[in-house]
Protein backbone atom coordinates (compact mmCIF):
# COMPACT_ATOMS: atom_id res chain seq x y z
CA UNK A 1 0.00 0.00 0.00
CA UNK A 2 0.79 3.14 -1.35
CA UNK A 3 0.05 6.98 0.19
CA UNK A 4 -0.37 9.74 -1.91
CA UNK A 5 -1.06 13.50 -0.36
CA UNK A 6 -1.82 16.60 -1.48
CA UNK A 7 -3.31 19.60 0.17
CA UNK A 8 -5.41 23.14 -0.71
CA UNK A 9 -6.49 25.57 0.82
CA UNK A 10 -9.19 27.58 0.13
CA UNK A 11 -10.04 31.35 1.70
CA UNK A 12 -13.48 32.62 2.72
CA UNK A 13 -14.75 36.06 3.53
CA UNK A 14 -16.68 34.01 6.47
CA UNK A 15 -15.60 33.27 10.16
CA UNK A 16 -14.23 29.88 10.30
CA UNK A 17 -16.68 28.85 12.97
CA UNK A 18 -19.75 29.19 11.05
CA UNK A 19 -17.82 27.15 8.32
CA UNK A 20 -16.65 24.38 10.76
CA UNK A 21 -20.67 24.50 11.39
CA UNK A 22 -22.05 24.31 8.13
CA UNK A 23 -19.55 22.17 5.85
CA UNK A 24 -18.71 19.83 8.79
CA UNK A 25 -21.33 19.62 11.67
CA UNK A 26 -24.28 20.01 9.58
CA UNK A 27 -23.64 19.19 6.50
CA UNK A 28 -25.67 15.96 6.83
CA UNK A 29 -28.82 18.46 6.45
CA UNK A 30 -26.87 21.55 4.20
CA UNK A 31 -25.50 19.33 1.29
CA UNK A 32 -28.79 17.71 0.67
CA UNK A 33 -30.78 21.18 0.93
CA UNK A 34 -28.24 23.02 -1.28
CA UNK A 35 -26.86 20.52 -3.91
CA UNK A 36 -30.07 18.23 -4.41
CA UNK A 37 -29.11 17.92 -7.81
CA UNK A 38 -26.03 15.72 -6.29
CA UNK A 39 -26.25 14.75 -3.01
CA UNK A 40 -29.89 12.52 -2.34
CA UNK A 41 -29.17 12.46 1.11
CA UNK A 42 -26.24 11.74 3.92
CA UNK A 43 -27.34 9.25 6.71
CA UNK A 44 -25.05 8.65 9.91
CA UNK A 45 -25.48 4.41 10.09
CA UNK A 46 -23.64 3.90 12.94
CA UNK A 47 -22.82 6.29 15.64
CA UNK A 48 -23.97 9.69 16.66
CA UNK A 49 -22.21 11.89 14.50
CA UNK A 50 -19.43 12.57 16.59
CA UNK A 51 -15.87 10.27 16.40
CA UNK A 52 -16.45 7.01 15.82
CA UNK A 53 -19.83 7.49 13.55
CA UNK A 54 -20.11 6.12 10.11
CA UNK A 55 -21.88 8.06 7.46
CA UNK A 56 -23.17 7.27 4.35
CA UNK A 57 -23.53 10.02 1.30
CA UNK A 58 -26.28 9.01 -1.37
CA UNK A 59 -25.67 10.71 -4.69
CA UNK A 60 -28.56 11.40 -7.18
CA UNK A 61 -28.60 10.16 -10.87
CA UNK A 62 -26.46 13.38 -11.63
CA UNK A 63 -23.34 12.71 -9.85
CA UNK A 64 -21.34 9.62 -11.38
CA UNK A 65 -21.21 8.08 -8.27
CA UNK A 66 -24.07 6.57 -6.12
CA UNK A 67 -22.85 6.40 -3.04
CA UNK A 68 -19.54 6.54 -0.51
CA UNK A 69 -19.09 5.99 3.52
CA UNK A 70 -17.15 7.99 5.57
CA UNK A 71 -15.69 7.39 9.49
CA UNK A 72 -15.33 10.33 11.72
CA UNK A 73 -11.92 9.91 13.04
CA UNK A 74 -11.45 13.06 15.19
CA UNK A 75 -14.33 16.09 15.51
CA UNK A 76 -13.25 18.53 17.34
CA UNK A 77 -15.31 21.58 17.53
CA UNK A 78 -13.11 23.90 19.58
CA UNK A 79 -10.23 23.96 17.20
CA UNK A 80 -12.51 23.69 14.06
CA UNK A 81 -10.69 20.46 13.27
CA UNK A 82 -11.85 17.38 11.21
CA UNK A 83 -10.44 14.19 10.68
CA UNK A 84 -12.04 11.85 8.82
CA UNK A 85 -11.67 8.81 5.89
CA UNK A 86 -13.92 7.60 3.28
CA UNK A 87 -14.06 3.61 3.61
CA UNK A 88 -16.38 2.68 0.95
CA UNK A 89 -18.11 3.60 -2.09
CA UNK A 90 -17.59 4.59 -5.67
CA UNK A 91 -15.43 7.12 -6.10
CA UNK A 92 -12.12 4.67 -4.29
CA UNK A 93 -12.35 2.85 -7.41
CA UNK A 94 -10.25 -0.52 -7.60
CA UNK A 95 -7.06 1.18 -7.24
CA UNK A 96 -7.73 2.84 -3.74
CA UNK A 97 -7.92 1.36 -0.17
CA UNK A 98 -9.27 4.76 1.70
CA UNK A 99 -8.37 8.39 1.52
CA UNK A 100 -8.44 10.05 4.60
CA UNK A 101 -9.21 14.02 5.12
CA UNK A 102 -8.31 16.35 7.58
CA UNK A 103 -10.02 19.83 7.28
CA UNK A 104 -9.14 22.97 9.52
CA UNK A 105 -10.64 26.30 9.67
CA UNK A 106 -8.35 28.62 10.67
CA UNK A 107 -9.15 32.56 11.62
CA UNK A 108 -7.55 35.01 9.19
CA UNK A 109 -6.21 38.54 10.80
CA UNK A 110 -9.74 40.09 9.28
CA UNK A 111 -12.36 37.55 11.11
CA UNK A 112 -12.74 35.88 7.74
CA UNK A 113 -11.51 32.24 7.32
CA UNK A 114 -8.41 30.21 5.62
CA UNK A 115 -9.13 26.35 5.23
CA UNK A 116 -6.76 23.71 5.08
CA UNK A 117 -7.69 20.39 3.75
CA UNK A 118 -5.09 17.35 3.54
CA UNK A 119 -5.92 14.38 1.63
CA UNK A 120 -3.94 11.19 1.90
CA UNK A 121 -4.48 8.71 -1.06
CA UNK A 122 -4.24 5.29 0.59
CA UNK A 123 -3.48 2.71 -2.63
CA UNK A 124 -3.96 -0.92 -3.27
CA UNK A 125 -0.65 -1.96 -4.29
CA UNK A 126 2.14 -0.15 -5.73
CA UNK A 127 -0.43 2.34 -7.66
CA UNK A 128 0.79 5.99 -8.02
CA UNK A 129 -2.28 8.82 -7.81
CA UNK A 130 -1.45 11.55 -10.00
CA UNK A 131 -2.91 14.83 -9.57
CA UNK A 132 -5.04 14.66 -12.64
CA UNK A 133 -6.49 12.03 -11.22
CA UNK A 134 -7.76 13.42 -8.16
CA UNK A 135 -7.76 16.86 -10.03
CA UNK A 136 -11.66 16.83 -10.50
CA UNK A 137 -12.40 15.74 -6.86
CA UNK A 138 -10.58 18.68 -5.21
CA UNK A 139 -12.70 21.11 -7.70
CA UNK A 140 -15.66 19.49 -6.63
CA UNK A 141 -14.57 20.22 -2.85
CA UNK A 142 -14.19 23.72 -3.85
CA UNK A 143 -17.19 24.46 -5.47
CA UNK A 144 -19.43 22.89 -2.30
CA UNK A 145 -17.10 25.30 -0.45
CA UNK A 146 -18.21 27.92 -2.86
CA UNK A 147 -21.93 26.91 -2.28
CA UNK A 148 -21.94 26.82 1.36
CA UNK A 149 -20.33 29.82 1.56
CA UNK A 150 -22.73 32.05 -0.71
CA UNK A 151 -25.70 30.48 1.21
CA UNK A 152 -23.97 31.83 4.49
CA UNK A 153 -23.05 35.19 3.10
CA UNK A 154 -26.57 35.47 1.61
CA UNK A 155 -28.11 34.12 5.14
CA UNK A 156 -25.79 35.71 7.83
CA UNK A 157 -28.17 34.47 10.95
CA UNK A 158 -27.02 31.39 10.23
CA UNK A 159 -25.05 28.92 12.37
CA UNK A 160 -23.90 32.42 13.84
Amino acid sequence: MGITTYTQEYSSSVAPSRMFKALIVDSKNLLPKLLPQFVKDVNVIQGDGEAGSIEQVNFNEASPFKYLKHRIDVLDKENLVCKYTMIEGDPLGDRLESISYEVKFEATSDGACLCKMTSNYNTIGEFDVKEEEVKEGRESTIAIYKVVESYLLENPQVYA
